[in-house]
Parts: structure tokens; C-alpha cells; sequence
């Protein structure tokens, strides 16, 4: 009789496989005690800086002294960083365990993320936490994470993403995204665009839900010795430190404490140096990252169009004086041309590497883009070799950027832990 592997099961399931509706995950996890309703929880959505948002709101209330659960997507590396509890991973015997597990009670065949997204709640819930972080993998009315009832919704943004999935337009998507407000529940956002705040309002009222605008409701201002003060219904916090680099993050930033907020009037008690404390040793890789200083050397997760541009206001913001080295590559669902119209004009050299998922787009095509555009761009077969090109290219001053898809970004990684190549 052969051994269950969980990683061959796993990918037997499927990476790549969407699919937009709760009544597998509904039926799998209601055969398996419905898991999901035994701890409370924070559900995060929206189209850019969900995992941002989600690891400062789970770092204050480790800070606070509470056991917290964290479920994120992708991983970068290894699968367990998706399934966290106060910084640790799932070890893989617990997660192996929770897999075979979870076969062994699936009727309905299951996709890799609603597989991924029971495991999460079993171990969160065997682990007793007492409360769990969740980041949406895709839209929300119809993901798997939306099973949960969650104290607070947090939609971070609104921009045009998977439209065949999620619809064409800023309202389409902003539906989507609004599924996972709840009945009388808690909504906070930072979107800003009067389309997307219509829709929201409107599923708000009808939900009988509370509605909690970023710039409205809650502030956040950074000064000029770079702290950060916080300004809410009923709270100041000053002297606060940014961890994670960007002025796009000071927004993320503002939604976890808004959401603190929201918790501590539900009861959950968060003192000003839990706050602090916690926003301060927030830790998130693959977000504006440094992995070396000279040349300096960033790695972003940036992945569509509307994170180029966070990504670019970065790079004038601080760092801009440095030529820029761009590695770039990205997945065949996004809209690659507007991402490589905005980054490209900023670049002296551009690297294209092929990617080793199939769902990347080709460098070639890439490289005939940015040629229609009068740019040219080197290729190459690997990550490794993109990476080793741009460090022999680079002089001290000088600034390399790997950006356009996680998926590179996790191969960044890789190369950096196997020392692929010396730094």
C-alpha cells in the first residue's frame, strides 16, 4: 500500500485552478465540524496590500498578548508560510496531517486554495487562537476564505484585476470584493473612488453593516521626522514607526489600526504600546525589500498595474537619484503592457527572465512589447541568470528592482537561500 504524500496530493489538486463558489468548501468543512465558526476573525480583501494590512494587524494583536491566527497568499517559498500562528509556521507533520485528513472527508473534488483554506481553519482552530488574520485569495463574495463570519471586513482598494473573473468595470469588481461584508457587521476601507464607495455604501446599508472610510473616519499622517500619527473615532496614537517602505503602506497601515479600533470596542484590549510595538517589528518579505546595499537591491511583489504605480511613487519618493537595473516578469492573466508602460520609462537596463510556471508570459513576448515601445531588454532562461546579469551590469549606486510577479519574487528567494549566486 502506498504512503500518502500531502505534496503529491496537493498537487494533483492544481495550483492553477479557480474556481468561484462555497458549496465544496461549504459541504467539506461542514463535514468536518465547520471549523471556521469556532474562533473569531478578521477577513481582508481588496485588490492591492491585503497581506500588508493583515501582517500589521496580526503583529499588534500578537503584541497584545493574544494568540493569533494568519492566513496569507502566496507563499514565496515554502506553502507553511501561508498558515501562521504568532510567527511560526505549521510544521509540515501538522500540515501533512490536516491534508490527508482533509482527502480523507472531501465528497466534492477541491481546488488547491479551498484545500489550503480548510487546512488553515483546522489548525487554527485545534491551535485555540484567539483570533485569526484572513487574507482572500481572489475576489471575495465567491472565495473560499469567505465561508467564515468575521468580525471586521477589510477591503483595502478597488482597481481593475481579473476582470474575466470579476467583471470589467471599477463597480463589477467592487461587488465582488464587497461579498464579504457581513449582516450587521464592520466594513473598513481606504478605497477612494466615488463609484466604488457608491457600491459599498449601498451593500453597507443593505447589510445593515458599518461603514468605515479611510480619510473620513479614521486618519493617518506621517510628519517630517517620519513618524506617524494615527487619528480614529475614538483614538490618538503618535510617535508610531512605518516598517514596511512605501507611502502606499502608510494606508495599510491606517486599516489595521482602524480595524484595532473596531476590535477594542468589541472588547479585545490593545494598549497604545501594543500598537506600537506591534506595527513597529511588522515583518513582511517581497514588499519594497531590501536584499542588498550596494548595488541596492529591492525585491517588490507588485503584480498589476495599480501596484506599478505604488511601486513607482516609491522609487521617486526614495530612491530615486540611482539608476535603475529593472528585472521583470510577470503572470499571463495580468495586464503586463499598462504594468510595463508605467515601470519601463524609469529604467537604464531591463532583464527578462523565464519564469518556471507555465502561467508566466513568455520573456520573447515581453521583449517585443518593450521593443514597440523603443525599449530593449535582455533575456534569459532562469532567474538565476537575470539576477546574475544584473549584479555584473550594476555599478555601487546604482539600484536593482525585481518586480512584476510573486511567483519571481519567490525564486529571488530561493536563489538567495540555495546561494545560487554569491552576494
Amino acid at each position: 500500500m502506498n504512503k500518502f504524500n500531502p505534496g503529491t496530493y496537493l498537487s494533483g489538486l492544481n495550483i492553477d485552478v479557480m474556481r468561484f463558489g462555497l458549496e465544496a468548501i461549504n459541504e467539506l468543512l461542514s463535514r468536518m465540524g465547520n471549523p471556521q465558526n469556532s474562533f473569531p476573525s478578521v477577513l481582508i480583501g481588496g485588490t492591492n496590500g491585503k497581506g500588508s494590512t493583515a501582517v500589521m494587524l496580526a503583529s499588534i494583536l500578537q503584541q497584545a498578548g493574544l494568540k493569533v491566527g494568519l492566513y496569507t497568499s502566496p507563499h514565496l517559498i515554502d506553502i507553511r508560510e501561508r498558515i501562521v500562528v504568532n510567527r511560526m509556521k505549521i510544521s509540515r507533520k501538522d500540515l501533512g496531517g490536516l491534508i490527508a485528513e482533509i482527502k480523507d472527508h472531501t465528497v466534492q473534488p477541491v481546488t488547491y486554495f479551498e484545500c489550503l483554506t480548510a487546512a488553515a481553519f483546522l489548525y487554527f482552530s485545534r491551535r485555540k487562537v484567539d483570533i485569526a488574520v484572513l487574507e482572500v485569495g481572489l475576489g471575495g463574495r465567491l472565495d473560499a476564505t469567505n465561508i467564515c463570519q468575521p468580525l471586521i471586513s477589510v477591503i483595502t482598494n478597488i482597481a481593475l484585476e481579473h476582470t474575466a473573473y470579476l467583471g470589467k468595470t471599477l463597480e463589477a469588481i467592487a461587488r465582488e470584493k464587497a461579498g464579504i461584508i457581513k449582516k450587521n457587521g464592520v466594513c473598513v476601507t481606504a478605497a477612494t473612488q466615488r463609484r466604488v464607495i457608491d457600491v459599498f455604501n449601498g451593500i453597507c446599508h443593505k447589510q445593515q453593516a458599518e461603514f468605515l472610510r479611510l480619510g473620513i473616519d479614521f486618519k493617518m499622517k506621517i510628519h517630517q521626522d517620519e513618524s506617524i500619527s494615527y487619528e480614529g473615532q475614538s483614538r490618538k496614537i503618535n510617535q508610531l514607526t512605518m516598517p514596511l517602505r512605501g507611502p502606499h503602506q502608510l494606508s495599510n497601515a491606517a486599516l489595521a489600526l482602524a480595524a484595532i479600533e473596531v476590535l477594542e470596542k468589541k472588547g479585545y484590549r490593545i494598549d497604545d504600546q501594543a500598537v506600537q510595538k506591534g506595527l513597529a517589528q511588522t515583518r513582511w518579505e517581497a514588499r519594497l525589500e531590501v536584499l542588498r546595499p550596494s548595488p541596492l537591491f529591492l525585491l517588490d511583489g507588485a503584480h498589476n498595474p495599480a501596484g506599478i504605480v505604488s511601486l513607482c511613487r516609491a522609487l521617486g519618493k526614495d530612491f530615486s537619484g540611482r539608476r535603475l537595473i529593472l528585472i521583470f516578469s510577470t503572470l499571463a492573466d495580468k495586464d503586463y503592457r499598462r504594468m510595463m508602460r508605467k515601470i519601463a520609462p524609469l529604467a537604464h537596463q531591463i532583464f527578462l527572465p523565464l519564469l518556471k510556471t507555465k502561467r508566466a508570459v513568455p520573456p520573447t513576448v515581453l521583449a517585443a512589447f518593450l521593443e514597440s515601445l523603443g525599449y530593449s531588454a535582455q533575456i534569459s532562461d532562469s532567474v538565476t541568470a537575470s539576477v546574475r546579469q544584473a549584479l555584473q551590469y550594476a555599478g555601487e549606486n546604482d539600484l536593482i528592482l525585481a518586480c512584476g510577479s510573486l511567483y519571481l519574487a519567490g525564486e529571488v528567494k530561493t536563489d538567495i537561500s540555495s546561494k545560487a549566486f554569491l552576494w
